[in-house]
């Protein structure tokens, strides 16, 4: 039996992402016993996949005390895991990497760190599939653990990340629903991105929310934090008298997979891009993002099909405005393109998809 870790110390949407490692090494290695070290605030995106044996925290005591670190580093040792895969990349994975004792140590090529790994890959800057650029450079990580297989088929592989619900939790998100009086067609609504710099703004975002309702009648829930309340509001208060009628702002699911629990019954998630999207995408939720003005799309917009999964970003609108440089480059000029970015060019593309969904 292989003793297998993979380690993604990040966000939501790269731990959702680098899932797909563990579930494809559990169909590769049957019998293998695999765990996954991430951020504990991550946990509720992988919580009972069934591809993972064991849920390892990386926690912020690691970072304040190189005690706490020593032992920790000394407890992955202890583990002897015969494959260690790191898709973070960064100087503490690298450490986990280097102590693990490992036969096999795998990761993506970086010229100052490719002595830790018994093999490394050189990440796409074209997406292979329509996945997406983060998830095909992470099906490169196993890629070559296929031969192992009888059939070596590819189609054995799965690149679709999955968020596993219990029936208990879809059952409560429905009583959630029903107990604020919510039936019909339902939108879970991205309204804030993750930063200031990843939001559409306000008035835009209210202009879209004002059209939604008046084509589709449906109600919209908002997708926020306790703490980001006056934000949400500020949203709501831009929005039009029978806009507001249509939008349940205090239903604010209390976890993250009361989140999902919710948006397991809504007819799509539309909004900003961000962790949100990609769970959403992992319950086989319909989605139609807006990215921010400074990220790739080409890395996150994954399964497009242009009728249930559709994003729209400037770039897509105004190539002029990027010139030769890529959307990231033009991060400190992010809200100043938002400002160019204007309802009136993501409308046609989204009056279309509320027709299909």
């Amino acid at each position: 039996m292989k003793k297998i870790l993979v380690i993604q110390q990040k966000m939501i949407g790269d731990v959702l992402a680098t899932s797909i490692v563990c579930n494809n090494l559990k169909t590769i290695f049957p019998d293998s016993e695999i765990h996954y070290l991430i951020y504990p605030f991550t946990k509720p995106v992988v919580e009972n996949n069934p591809n993972i044996d064991r849920i390892i925290f990386f926690t912020d005591e690691f970072r304040k005390s190189k005690k706490a670190l020593l032992k920790f580093l000394v407890s992955i040792r202890k583990a002897k895991y015969d494959i260690v895969i790191d898709a973070y990349g960064k100087l503490e994975s690298n450490l986990v990497v280097g102590v693990s004792g490992a036969k096999t140590k795998i990761g993506f090529r970086k010229s100052y760190t490719n002595f830790l790994y018994t093999k490394t890959y050189r990440e796409f800057s074209v997406p292979k599939t329509d996945a997406g650029l983060a998830i095909d450079n992470r099906m490169q990580l196993v890629s070559d653990f296929l031969q192992k297989t009888k059939t070596k088929d590819h189609k054995l592989l799965d690149n679709r990340p999955k968020i596993f619900l219990t029936e208990a939790e879809i059952a409560h998100g429905k009583k959630i629903l029903t107990d604020y009086g919510i039936s019909g067609k339902t939108y879970m609504v991205g309204v804030l991105g993750s930063g200031h710099n990843k939001t559409y703004p306000f008035p835009y975002m209210a202009q879209l929310l004002d059209e939604i309702v008046a084509q589709t009648g449906a109600m919209l829930l908002f997708n926020y934090i306790p703490k980001q309340r006056a934000e949400a509001q500020a949203v709501f208060d831009l929005c039009k008298p029978d806009t507001q009628a249509h939008i349940k702002i205090d239903l604010v699911p209390g976890s993250i997979r009361e989140f999902l629990a919710v948006t397991y019954h809504c007819d799509a998630l539309i909004g900003n891009e961000g962790g949100a999207v990609n769970m959403a995408k992992a319950i086989g939720k319909p989605t139609f993002t807006i990215f921010s003005t400074w990220i790739k799309k080409e890395a996150w917009n994954s399964f497009e099909d242009g009728k249930h999964t559709v994003s729209v970003h400037l770039k897509d609108f105004k190539p002029e405005l990027y010139g030769g440089k890529s959307a990231k480059e033009m991060k400190s000029k992010a809200m100043a393109l938002y400002e160019a970015f204007t309802p009136e060019l993501i409308l046609p593309a989204l009056t279309d998809y509320l027709k299909h969904n």
